[in-house]
Parts: structure tokens; C-alpha cells; sequence
């Protein structure tokens, strides 16, 4: 799947910064490539680019408009179709993560039929994946497990890549969500994959490696989540992770879009240990990553200092203070 830089991002009217992460991902990774923003009244959220018409996109060299949101079931707001189809009227791409195919949808295949124009459901592949095997395969592996959904696996995984590239490691983000592949130009949208082969697909993602050679596979949902725990599940069998980093968001009580409480980072790495165990016994926490963005600095260095002291690993937010203590720690445990 190619698919042609610039991008225009799409926000549409969306309730809130998170239902807008995958344009916030995109354009925090790959600013070059993000010429600017168009919101339909009520949008609620903002990346900070211009805000431009089709016509102004398309002047300034756009060539593709990416749907940047995500929401519940993946579902394509039938209010936002025809900014899709005077999108493709207008001489662009058009690029979705969403779960539902933008051909599915009538009026949007006429469109790109019409205007010679590609659609990309970057959720969707062709691949055809085997079920997880579960056997050891050389290479070494790291995966970012939450406490929810959404609160800094994927910028947790990126930043590690960055961190670790930077200190001589030998080490590749893999995608297994949307915004993921929008970013690294490859992987697999796991949670779109038959629940059969989702472990399998992992395995695909992260293959067989040279033994000093690191993969940092992004971590999707929380193993407590009532909605994506079977997906965060067969990722953690078929990473068959050698370390793992807990992400979490501080000020949440409750999990997103549900009524079940928030576990604590205890209760995700000990239950992440005995489940991971199945695929790689040796399995081992090696930091804890937190999203500080709702806090003041004092109180997110109050907040990493708690968190170091209460499980005795490095604590950090990756994106505000970096991931060097994180860094150490995987050169004390792993040592080439």
C-alpha cells in the first residue's frame, strides 16, 4: 500500500483530542508530511496546522485527504460522506483506518471511480496470516501493555525506537494499529485480523530476528479492558515479548467507553507475567511509561517518582522527559 504524501488530515466534528489520535499520531511522527487540517463545525479538536478548503489543500500539493479519527466499532458517520466524495471531486486520495471499507460505501466508490482517485483502508490487508505457532524464534522483543486503551502505547513504542536507535541498539517500531502503519509505512491493523490469527499476525510482524536485533511491537487495549482484551491478549502470546513497559494515564478512574474501573499498574503486570508467560516464560517488566499531559510538571515528576518507588522501576512520560532510564534498564537486563 502506497499512498501519496502530503497528507490533508480529516477531523470531522469529533467530541474530543481523542477521538482525533490518529491525526495527532500522523502529525506528531511525520509533521513534514501534514500540510494541514480540515474540521466540519463542532470539531473539538485541533492539531495546530491551517485549516484549509479542498481547494487550498489541493493548491499547496496535497495529494491525499487522511480520515485522522477513530471511534467505537470504526464506523463511518454518514454526514461525513460527502466531504469524502468532494474530496475525491477534488483530486485527492483518500486514506481511512477505519474499520468499515470507504468502497463499501456507494457514493464514495462512484466518486473515486469517476476522478481516477485511490481509497486505502489502511485497517483492512491482503495478507493472509497463519495461526500463532508460539515457538521461540531468535530476536528480542519489547511490547507496550496498558492499563486502558489510549493512553501512550503506540508514542510509548516510537519514542523507545528513537531512544534506543540513538543509544546503538539495533531496534524497529512495528506497527499493529491504524495510525501505526500511517507512521511507519508498514504493519498490520491487529484488531482487524479473524481473533484466530491475531497471534499469528503478531508473529508476522515481528518474525524471526538476529539475537541482538530489538523489536518494539505496540501494544493495542489493556488485557482489562471488557472490549479489547482478546485482542491485547493474542498480541501478548504472539510478541512473545522478552520485556514489556506499562502505559498509563493518571487521572482516569474508569476505562474508556466503559463503566469497568481502571486496574492498577500492579495488577496489569502481574496478570501481563502470568499470561505472557505461555509464549516466553522469562518475561519481565522493564519500565512503566506515563501520560502526564493533564498535569503540571511538579506533579508529574511527583507522580514518576510514586511510581518508581511503589514497583521499582523506571518511570517516565516519554514524549515530556524522554525514555533514558527506560533505555538503561533494557542494557542492565538485556546485555548484548
Amino acid at each position: 500500500m502506497q499512498i501519496a504524501t502530503p497528507y490533508l488530515m480529516f477531523l470531522g466534528d469529533v467530541p474530543d483530542r481523542l477521538a482525533a489520535k490518529t491525526a495527532y499520531g500522523i502529525n506528531d511522527w511525520r509533521p513534514e508530511w501534514c500540510v494541514g487540517q480540515l474540521r466540519m463545525e463542532g470539531c473539538a479538536a485541533d492539531l495546530g496546522i491551517p485549516d484549509l478548503t479542498l481547494e487550498e489543500a489541493v493548491a499547496k500539493g496535497c495529494k491525499t485527504m487522511v480520515v485522522g479519527v477513530v471511534n467505537a466499532g470504526g464506523v463511518l458517520p454518514e454526514h461525513w460522506v460527502k466531504e469524502i466524495v468532494a474530496a475525491l471531486n477534488a483530486g485527492l486520495d483518500v486514506a481511512s483506518g477505519l474499520h468499515v471499507r470507504l468502497g463499501s460505501i456507494r457514493a464514495i466508490a462512484e466518486a473515486a471511480e469517476r476522478n481516477g482517485r485511490a481509497l486505502h483502508d489502511v485497517r483492512h490487508t491482503t495478507e493472509t496470516f497463519p495461526t500463532g505457532k508460539g515457538t521461540k524464534r531468535p530476536g528480542r522483543r519489547l511490547l507496550t501493555v496498558g492499563t486502558d486503551c489510549s493512553v501512550g502505547k503506540k508514542y510509548t513504542a516510537l519514542a523507545l525506537e528513537r531512544g534506543m536507535r540513538e543509544r546503538g541498539f539495533d531496534a524497529d517500531f512495528r506497527a499493529t494499529g491504524q495510525t501505526g502503519v500511517f507512521i511507519s509505512g508498514r504493519g498490520v491493523a491487529i484488531d482487524a485480523v479473524v481473533a484466530d490469527f491475531i497471534s499469528g499476525a503478531v508473529e508476522w510482524v515481528a518474525p524471526a530476528a538476529e539475537p541482538n536485533h530489538w523489536d518494539l511491537i505496540e501494544g493495542q487495549g489493556s488485557l482489562f479492558h471488557p472490549s479489547f482484551a482478546g485482542v491485547s491478549l493474542g498480541l501478548l502470546h504472539g510478541a512473545q515479548a522478552d520485556a514489556f513497559v506499562v502505559c498509563h494515564e493518571p487521572t482516569r478512574s474508569r476505562m474508556r467507553g466503559v463503566e469497568a474501573g481502571l486496574p492498577s499498574i500492579q495488577e496489569v503486570i502481574d496478570l501481563t507475567v502470568r499470561c505472557g508467560a505461555l509464549t516466553n516464560p522469562k518475561i519481565r517488566p522493564v519500565g512503566i511509561a506515563v501520560n502526564t499531559q493533564a498535569l503540571s510538571e511538579a506533579e508529574a515528576r511527583t507522580v514518576l517518582r510514586e511510581a518508581e518507588t511503589a514497583y521499582g522501576l523506571p518511570a517516565t512520560d516519554p514524549v515530556r522527559f524522554g525514555v533514558e532510564a527506560i533505555v538503561d534498564r533494557i542494557a542492565a537486563e538485556f546485555p548484548a
